[in-house]
This record gives C-alpha cells, sequence and structure tokens, in this order.
C-alpha cells in the first residue's frame, strides 16, 4: 500500500467507537447477555416477593436447636439433623405457584420401556404405580422408625457417659448415619407413592413457544429474519425433547449417558443422512444458545460457596486447571504435532477447566472452527459418561476418603451435572465438595479466554514487526464472558446481603433452580442439538487423522487425573486438615 494515506487517528477511534454501540444490538455476545440477564431479572421479581410462610421464624428455630446441638455433643445428634431437615425443606420451589412453573419448565419425565410415558402418563397407570408404591412406603416407614429407636439408644448411651468415651461416639454416628439412609430411601418411595398423572404437551408446546419469542426477538433487531428462525427452531426444540427422552430412559440414565450426547447423535443422524432441511438451518444457531445459557450459569457461581470450602478447593481448582492446559497445549503441538492449534487448544480447555462451557469460550477466543469445536464437545460428552460411572466406583473400590474422593470429581470430571451425580454416589459430603471445586473451576471460563485472546492476538497470528492493539484483543475477547462474570458477581452479593440460609431458601431452591436453571439447561440442549445438525462427518475426518485429538485428550486426563489428586490429597490432609475436619 505504497500510494495509500494512513487516516489520521481521531477518524479510527471514532470508528471504532461506532462499532461497539451499533454491537450492543447486533451482536449475538450482547444479546446472549440481554436475554441472560431478562431472564435472571424475571426469576428475581417471581420468587423474591414470595418467600415460605413463617420463614424467618422456622430458620431460627433450627438453628438455635442446631446450636445447643452442637456444644452438647461432638457429633450431629439426631435433633442436629432434624432440625436441618426441616431448613431443608424450607424451599421457595416447595411453593404452589413454583410448582405450577415447574410443570412449564420441567424435561421429559423419566420412563422405562414406552418412551410415551416421558410425555404422557395415563390416570389409571399412575393410580396403580402409587400404590405399588405406597405399599414400598409403608414398610421404609417402619425401617426407618426401627433404625431411629437404634439410633437414640446409641446417642444415649454416649450421652450417658458425657460423650467422653470415643467408642460409644462412633457407634451412635454409625447408628445415626443408618437412619438417614433409610429416611433418604423413605423419602424417595414418598415421592413415588404420590405420583399423579401428566401430561407435559401443552407445558412443553408453551415452553418452546416462549423460549422462540424470546430468542426471535433477538434475531430480529440483529437483521434476521424471525419468522424463518422460529420455523426452524420448532424443529431444533423437538430435537431436543427427544434428547431429554433418551436421557430419562432408565437404562441410558443409570450410565450417565445425558441430553447434551443425545442432542449431537440425534442432530449428527439427521445432517449426516437426509441432510438438515434448509428450512431448519434458520434456527441451528449454536453459539446465541449456549452463550445465553453461559450467562445463566454465571448466576450460579456464587462466591459465598467457593469461600466456604476454603483454600484447598481453590488451590486444586486455580492451580491444576491452567498446569494442564498449558502441558497438554505444548504436548499437542510439539509431541503429537497437531496441526491445527485453535482444535489443540480447544481440546485442552475443554478436557481442563470444565468441559463445553470452556470450550465455547476458548473456540471463540481463538476463532476455532465449528467442526473443531464439535469434536472437542463430542470427546469431552463421551468420556464424562465413562468418568461419571468410572470414577465414583474406583474410588470406592479402592477406599479413597469421601473428601478427596469428592475434590477428584470435581477436578476431573468436565459437565457440572456429571460431577453432582458422580459425588452423589460417594455421599453427601463428596457431593458437596465436587460440586464446590467445580463451581471455582467455572470460573476460570473468563480467565482463560482472556488469555487465550491475548496469545492469539499476540503470538499465534500476530505478524512480524506490527504492532498489536488492545482494541484488537478487545474484538477477539468472547463478550458473553463479561455477562457470565457481571451475573456471578451480582448474584454473589445477593447470596451474601440475604444470609446463608435465606438464600439458599430463596435464591439457590428459587430463583435458581426454580426458574434459571432449567431454562439454562433447556438452552444447552437446543446449543447441542444445534452442533449436531450443523455437522457434517465428511469435514471431521481430517481431524481425526492419526487419532491425534483422541490421543491429546486420553493423555491429558491422564495427567488431569493424576495432577488433581495429588494436589488434592496435598492441599485437604497435609495442609490444611483442619478445614478438611469441618467438611
Amino acid at each position: 500500500m505504497s500510494g495509500a494515506q494512513k487516516p489520521p487517528d481521531h477518524e479510527v477511534v471514532v470508528d471504532v467507537a461506532s462499532t461497539k454501540l451499533t454491537d450492543l444490538w447486533k451482536k449475538e455476545d450482547y444479546w446472549a447477555i440481554w436475554l441472560g440477564m431478562l431472564i435472571l431479572a424475571v426469576g428475581l421479581l417471581i420468587f423474591m416477593p414470595r418467600p415460605p410462610a413463617d420463614m424467618q421464624s422456622v430458620l431460627e428455630k433450627n438453628n438455635q436447636v442446631m446450636k445447643l446441638e452442637a456444644q452438647r455433643a461432638p457429633f450431629n445428634t439426631i435433633a442436629w439433623h432434624k432440625a436441618t431437615s426441616e431448613k431443608r425443606k424450607l424451599r421457595a420451589t416447595n411453593e404452589a405457584y413454583a410448582k405450577k412453573l415447574k410443570d412449564y419448565l420441567d424435561a421429559p419425565y423419566d420412563w422405562k420401556a414406552n418412551p410415551l410415558e416421558a410425555l404422557y402418563l395415563y390416570p389409571e397407570k399412575a393410580k396403580n404405580r402409587s400404590e405399588a408404591a405406597k405399599e414400598a412406603y409403608e414398610k421404609s416407614k417402619v425401617a426407618v422408625a426401627q433404625a431411629l429407636e437404634m439410633a437414640r439408644n446409641a446417642e444415649d448411651a454416649a450421652a450417658q457417659s458425657d460423650f467422653a468415651d470415643t467408642d460409644l461416639n462412633a457407634a451412635a454416628v454409625s447408628a445415626i448415619a443408618v437412619w438417614l439412609q433409610a429416611e433418604e430411601k423413605s423419602s424417595k418411595a414418598k415421592r413415588k407413592a404420590s405420583q399423579m398423572p401428566y401430561n407435559r404437551f401443552g407445558p412443553l408446546v408453551v415452553l418452546g413457544f416462549c423460549l422462540a419469542i424470546m430468542f426471535g426477538i433477538g434475531n430480529k433487531v440483529m437483521g434476521r429474519p424471525m419468522g424463518k428462525f422460529m420455523l426452524g427452531f420448532a424443529f431444533v426444540f423437538v430435537l431436543a425433547i427427544l434428547a431429554y427422552m433418551a436421557e430419562t430412559q432408565q437404562t441410558m440414565k443409570l450410565y450417565g449417558f445425558g441430553f447434551p450426547l443425545w442432542a449431537i447423535v440425534f442432530g449428527m443422524l439427521i445432517s449426516n443422512t437426509i441432510g438438515t432441511p434448509q428450512w431448519v438451518k434458520d434456527g441451528v444457531q449454536t453459539e446465541y444458545f449456549i452463550k445465553t445459557g453461559l450467562v445463566l450459569l454465571g448466576a450460579e457461581v456464587l462466591f459465598g460457596k467457593i469461600l466456604a470450602i476454603g483454600v484447598p478447593g481453590i488451590f486444586v481448582a486455580w492451580v491444576v486447571t491452567p498446569v494442564v492446559l498449558i502441558t497438554t497445549f505444548w504436548f499437542g503441538q510439539r509431541v503429537l504435532k497437531i496441526p491445527s492449534k485453535t482444535l489443540n487448544i480447544t481440546v485442552s480447555a475443554d478436557m481442563s477447566v470444565c468441559g463445553v462451557s470452556a470450550a465455547i469460550a476458548t473456540a471463540s477466543a481463538c476463532r476455532a472452527k465449528k467442526e473443531e469445536l464439535t469434536l472437542a464437545i463430542g470427546l469431552s460428552m463421551v468420556f464424562t459418561a465413562i468418568m461419571m460411572v468410572a470414577l465414583p466406583a474406583f474410588i470406592k473400590a479402592v477406599g479413597i476418603p469421601e473428601v478427596l474422593g469428592g475434590a477428584w470429581i470435581g477436578g476431573t470430571i468436565d459437565s457440572t451435572g456429571a460431577v453432582a451425580a458422580a459425588g452423589a454416589f460417594l455421599g453427601d459430603k463428596a457431593m458437596y465438595v465436587a460440586a464446590t471445586v467445580k463451581m471455582i473451576q467455572n470460573i476460570l471460563i473468563g480467565v482463560i479466554a482472556f488469555f487465550v485472546a491475548i496469545y492469539w492476538v499476540t503470538r499465534v497470528e500476530a505478524v512480524p514487526g506490527q504492532r498489536v492493539r488492545i482494541v484488537e484483543i478487545w474484538h477477539r475477547f468472547p463478550k458473553f464472558v463479561l455477562g457470565f462474570i457481571g451475573m456471578s458477581i451480582l448474584f454473589s452479593l445477593i447470596d451474601g446481603g440475604l444470609g446463608k440460609d435465606v438464600s439458599n431458601t430463596m435464591v439457590d431452591h428459587g430463583v435458581l433452580r426454580g426458574f434459571s436453571r432449567p431454562i439454562r439447561e433447556w438452552c444447552f440442549a437446543l446449543a447441542f442439538a444445534s452442533i449436531g445438525l450443523s455437522t457434517d462427518f465428511r469435514e471431521l475426518k481430517q481431524y481425526f487423522k492419526g487419532g491425534k485429538p483422541l490421543i491429546l485428550y486420553v493423555c491429558g486426563q491422564t495427567f488431569n487425573l493424576a495432577l488433581t489428586l495429588l494436589v488434592a490429597y496435598i492441599m485437604f490432609y497435609l495442609v490444611f486438615p483442619g478445614i478438611t475436619v469441618k467438611i
């Protein structure tokens, strides 16, 4: 450009500013933020003004009981557990209006042999099931009564020694644990005994229409045809429903094959056989759906819960994760010599951080091809299904302590839902630790995306002798991550302001679990179905040459498993054993 005249600096600045202003209503990233904020605002308006009756008095009464019992005995007594149970029952989601809302947000229900039962259960069938379950419930009540009597006798024996006899204390703790297990089984039997007939067709139509309007308005403002979008969206939404139905089948649920995997599989079956119809393609908008869901996910990352587990959990998530990410990227480039750096970093982020969410953010930051993102997500889904079954089974078989097992699960299994399920297999304590470590790890989504954007602009795509401007990094950085971080900060402030108990009742088991989380999961289901519908095996084939992405994932995850276990053991049992005892 020898004859070209460089424009004045002030003209460039004005152009950049005008582009930024227009982006606020013309770009997907910003629309994901606005929609996420709108959904969360609606959730707050629905739940916060309608707390359960006598909430404060119930909390104060049971907190007092728990305090006195903690002073009386060196272990959690029967009265302490009963008070805890009363507090847990105090949930905004148990209110009548929340249950009505749940009917419209719920995914298809569990089924065994007849897929229609995921959407419709005949009154006669519900009655027969309920009667059979009532018999099991009555038996469970007898077992609970017997276990409670034994627990009381064991606790009384420990109390007679003024809780000074360690053997009697241990016997009491063991007997109370048996009673709690019996209570849990009885609660499940009670829920089955109260099963009512249902018809999910109407509520799903309403939900689909509302989601189509919500996303369609954004499409219209961004300059896309709203009518064509809504027509294609209907097809994608039906595919998402089918994916949920596959997940809730009894055997598939047992082995952990969730809706993300099925949505991709069903979409690929269509796109690679008859081909995705042209009229569907306007509704296939992977990033629009997933980015909105990720903004909603930010509201679930609460700083109060992160701090509750202390430095060990933070160290496991924030030190191990970047080490694994950098090491696997180096391994992919220097040892495996993977040709595509964008594929390499996307797979590395997917495997080391938190699965799909990190893969989406990283792919946006380095501008990976959609086929590369699909490959990374596919690997993640398969290994997540394997690990959520194999890892807790291995932990139990070799006798790894519950807290250590939970931290190991939280730091290595990719999907948040799979982490909770795998942790629950070991026990409540493991589930809490696993979910919290994963929540801490989720914070790194934005951090990783930011540094990947910097690295790609300054190193990977930098032209020798050309100066890199800050604005180029800003353009590369995925803006929806700001929504993720912003919602995390906002809801952490709300959580801290309300206090632990009220927040658990109104925010965690209200706004989040009762409203935003179900919508977030529907957004993810739509995104995964879109990924499948837009994926061509012929385009993926070139990335599988030599099996390098698979080797990268297996080697990286093996390193991740070993390092996470080592660091978790050091932090929870050698450096901070006092925190571990209190969990």
